[in-house]
């Protein structure tokens, strides 16, 4: 459970305030607001100090001195949105993503903690936690305990210490996501142990379990899982639920799960809202063009939820299941000056959007950007070693065919390697994954990524190692000499000429910049891969999990390509 962040000088002026001795800085009157526990719509007044709603009700204040009063008759007030499962990794960063979704009323995150285990030591890891800690949003953290990849180090990065060491964080609220649940099964007790220690410090562990058995959901909730966000049928909500499990709807840039999951819930009449929350799930940026969590509470009252519901599997579930109401979710004394104002209820983009007493957003207007942060340890990817022809050998007997976006299974390579570059129109591609010290390199091909992209080259990948796909050996050159001039990113190249490429200035793989102008970036290389036939819908995440072995049924990892159903490395990286 997160601590109060009060000190007793700020309480007693907080108390100060009621006594009528002490002016708040902010009164919301004739506020029609959300009172989450009730369940209803009240009207009243809600006296802010600083970063805390210290008083609301009928009354209003006898101290106004300097006081900012604002009449919100006719307007709706709700929670500040809190999104519960974020990867703030997908090209855009932590700060860029928080300051993006403030805007539409989305101020609280609860957020993967992979990339930096991946990219710095704990204690620089900490310091940019502790930057974010300070800024108007509130920033909260899962604790990952396995990579979702094939790594030789992966016992260097999650080690007892570390895990540990995340896990005394009291802005670390959750261990998980449990994408290595299988080796649980298979008798994993460090996994186990780190589950109980979260468990015992009050800490929520959130399952992957994606086409779970009813068995398998019974056996994770005996090791301790809480909840889960990967049901993708009503069925699969429905078998979550009965073994105790809260559930997480998902409406996502690959899973869009949302309106079918509500829509099955509806027509069944189950009375389960208390226990559903809603994610985004880590989307791309072009799919939050219109929102976040807004966005999520768009479609369920689309889909008939009642606007309360709605609200709080935004907003007050969520921090009741993560036992921070005294914080979040809750229009009430005590908490968090974290509000959204709305036109009505049915309207959850709000107006104007006030995080922790500091007004982001009024009256449609931005009017205050989050301080920004020095991003010690992130700094531009420099590439050390140059690709020389001795690196593009292609001569495997299995390569990687894509069934969709993210999901992979082998097939048997019959083409000839005689030329530096493949015929275009057809479906079969060279792919790479290199060291990004250069150290090894995994070459196979790639089938049903697309027929025309000549030379592609992206430092964006589950582990930050690049990733070169291309039809001709030249064009995949330059992709990866243009990676290394811009010191990351990611880089599409046709008859040696730069079409589009998208700068990755921190640690090669997130945008230092804001999230709006990522999102034309992002446009951009999308476009240009649709036109060269890539045919699915989100080649973000097809790079991301490229070498994700929690994915069925073939990646291309750190060891070479890997077999995950069988366990085992099929062809082995090459060291250069």
């Amino acid at each position: 459970m997160p601590k109060s962040t009060w000190k007793i000088d700020e309480i007693r002026k907080q108390v100060a305030v009621i006594d009528g001795n002490k002016a708040p800085t902010i009164v919301l009157k004739n506020a029609r607001y959300l009172h989450s526990v009730f369940k209803q719509w009240l009207v009243g007044n809600i006296w802010i100090l600083a970063d805390r709603i210290v008083y609301v009700g009928k009354e209003m204040p006898s101290n106004l001195d300097n006081t900012e009063v604002m009449d919100l008759e006719g307007k709706v007030v709700v929670p500040g949105y809190i999104e519960p499962h974020v990867h703030p990794f997908q090209l855009y960063n932590p700060h860029s993503f928080a300051n993006f979704s403030a805007q539409s009323g989305t101020t609280t995150f609860i957020a993967d903690n992979m990339n930096f285990v991946f990219s710095l030591p704990n204690q620089k890891a900490f310091s940019l936690l502790n930057q974010l800690k300070k800024l108007p949003f509130s920033f909260y953290w899962w604790v990952r305990f396995d990579s979702q990849t094939e790594l030789d180090n992966e016992d260097e990065l999650f080690t007892n210490k570390s895990v540990l060491e995340w896990l005394e964080r009291d802005d670390v609220i959750l261990g998980g996501e449990l994408t290595g649940w299988p080796r649980l099964v298979r008798g994993d007790d460090l996994m186990l142990h780190w589950i109980q220690v979260a468990k015992n410090k009050g800490k929520k562990v959130e399952g992957h379990f994606p086409g779970a058995s009813e068995k398998t959901i019974a056996r994770m909730k005996l090791f301790g899982a809480d909840g889960d966000h990967e049901a993708m049928t009503v069925e699969e909500v429905e078998r979550r639920i009965l073994h105790g499990l809260d559930v997480t709807l998902r409406h996502s840039s690959i899973r869009p799960d949302l309106p079918q999951l509500l829509k099955g819930i509806m027509e069944k009449k189950l009375n389960v809202f208390d226990h559903l929350m809603m994610t985004t799930d880590g989307s791309t940026p072009s799919f939050h063009i219109d929102g976040v969590m807004d966005k999520c509470i768009r479609i369920a009252l689309e889909e008939g939820v009642s606007p309360i519901d709605a609200y709080n599997m935004a907003s007050y579930n969520i921090a009741r299941y993560y036992n921070m109401t005294h914080l979040h979710g809750l229009v009430a004394t005590g908490r968090f000056a974290t509000l959204n104002i709305l036109t009505d209820p049915f309207s959850p983009n709000p107006e104007s959007v006030l995080s922790k007493g500091v007004w982001l957003k009024k009256n449609h207007q931005k009017v205050n950007s989050l301080s920004e942060i020095q991003w010690d340890g992130l700094g531009p990817l420099n590439l050390s070693f140059d690709l020389t022809d001795d690196d593009f050998q292609f001569s495997m007997p299995i390569g990687i065919e894509m069934v969709n976006d993210v999901i992979t299974k082998p097939y048997s390579i019959s083409l000839q390697f005689t030329k530096k570059e493949l015929p275009l129109g057809k479906d079969e591609s060279y792919l790479m994954l290199v060291d990004r010290q250069g150290k090894w390199r995994v070459n196979t091909m790639i089938k049903g990524f697309d027929t025309g992209i000549k030379g592609f080259a992206s430092s964006y990948s589950n582990t930050g190692e690049i990733i070169l796909i291309g039809k001709s050996i030249e064009d995949m050159k330059v992709a990866f000499n243009e990676l290394k001039r811009l010191k990351g990113g990611m880089v599409l190249v046709e008859n040696k000429e730069v079409i589009v490429s998208i700068p990755l200035a921190l640690n090669g793989t997130l945008f230092d910049g804001d999230v709006e102008e990522l999102i034309q970036y992002e446009l951009a290389l999308k476009s240009a891969l649709q036109e060269r036939g890539y045919r699915h819908s989100d080649a973000v995440y097809t790079l991301l999990f490229l070498q994700a072995t929690h994915l069925p049924y073939i990646r291309i990892t750190p060891r070479g390509i890997y077999d995950v159903m069988k366990k085992k490395v099929m062809l082995p990286a090459v060291m250069r």
